[in-house]
This record gives C-alpha cells, sequence and structure tokens, in this order.
C-alpha cells in the first residue's frame, strides 16, 4: 500500500495494466454487478436535478425503471446506488449497436448537463471505501474487464494512468502528480514491476 495524505493506494492501481476495450467487453460494467453503481450523497441529488435532461437519453425500459424505483435508491448494503433494469444493467445505461454506454455520459457529451457521470462509473475498475481516518482506492480484478487487462499490458498503461482524468477529479492534480512520482519512485526500485 501506498499512503499519500489522508489516501491509501493499493499497489494494484501502480502495478496492474488497463485499458478499456469497449468493443471487446461491451460495456459489461454498465450491465453486470450486485447493484447499481454506487452515489455519494451529493451526486444522487445531483441525479435529481439533472432527470428532465437525461431522460431522453435513455432506453424506455430505463426510464421506467427510474420512474419506478427513484433517481437513486438504496441498495441491500444500505448505501446509494444507481436504480437496475429488472436485476441486470444500469437504469442510464443506452445501447451504440451492442454496446452499453452512460445516459448520463451521452448527455454530458452533448453539452446538456455539467455533471459527467457518477464517480464510481468514472474511476471504474477502481473503487474508493471511506474510513474514520483515511480513505482507501482500491483495484477490482474483475472477469468482465480481462479484454482491458490484455489492452493494458498490450500498450503498457497502467491502472492510474488510465484513471488519470477521475483520479484528478477525485483527488485533484496534485495528488494525482504525487501517485505517478511514487509509481516512478517504485519502478526504479524494482518495489512495482514494469
Amino acid at each position: 500500500m501506498l499512503r499519500i495524505d489522508d489516501t491509501i493506494f493499493s499497489f494494484d492501481i501502480l502495478e496492474k495494466k488497463f485499458r478499456c476495450n469497449l468493443a471487446a467487453c461491451q460495456g459489461s460494467c454498465c450491465r453486470y454487478g450486485d447493484s447499481g453503481a454506487p452515489l455519494s450523497a451529493s451526486e444522487a441529488h445531483i441525479l435529481d436535478d439533472i432527470w428532465e435532461a437525461v431522460k431522453p437519453y435513455l432506453r424506455p425500459e430505463g426510464v421506467a425503471a427510474v420512474e419506478e424505483k427513484g433517481k437513486s435508491i438504496t441498495d441491500f448494503e444500505n448505501e446509494r446506488v444507481t436504480p437496475l433494469i429488472g436485476n441486470e444493467e444500469c437504469a442510464y445505461s443506452i445501447m451504440k449497436g451492442n454496446v452499453f454506454m452512460c445516459g448520463i455520459e451521452k448527455a454530458w457529451s452533448d453539452g446538456k448537463i455539467t455533471f459527467r457521470k457518477p464517480l464510481s462509473c468514472h474511476l471504474f475498475p477502481a473503487r474508493i471505501k471511506y474510513y474514520s481516518d483515511f480513505r482507501a482506492v482500491n483495484y477490482q480484478e474483475l472477469a468482465i474487464c480481462s479484454p482491458a487487462r490484455k489492452a493494458g499490458v498490450d500498450e503498457g498503461i497502467y491502472v492510474y494512468e488510465f484513471l488519470k482524468e477521475p483520479l484528478v477529479r477525485a483527488f485533484g492534480v496534485e495528488m494525482y502528480k504525487d501517485l505517478c512520482t511514487a509509481a516512478d519512485e517504485l519502478r526504479k526500485n524494482k518495489t512495482i514491476k514494469k
């Protein structure tokens, strides 16, 4: 583990390689999971505020799920998450061909809203867990992401490099620079693999 201020990063973030390969996985992260995408309290309020702008982008079954269950719900672990269509894909997911994509992000890319998507989605496959005096950032190595691991290895892209934008969003530019410096130093000292 690497500690920077009040944040602990698993070495997997620094040494594993990863780059999404949507053509191969078909957006499985929007489709499979125990529940919807984790949300902060402020993100749950944002989903309430942007609903009318996002709604036109969603599939009819997604709109129906949100209107029936709510724009965010509490899951079996008592956490706020996005609702699901049935028990599978995120209600905010859309289809581009046979690939699941984010309807919220599509509305953002079209300039309809200023919120890109939930941080948990942007950071995937990394997850932040909050404790009383620190937060931990861990990499989840899921079977659905095997094409992304292969692409990362083939292209030499580390998890923290692939996740630069969401890591900066979550922790700021300075902490990201510190993370990069630590990764370089650890590789020089051969603590993590090249």
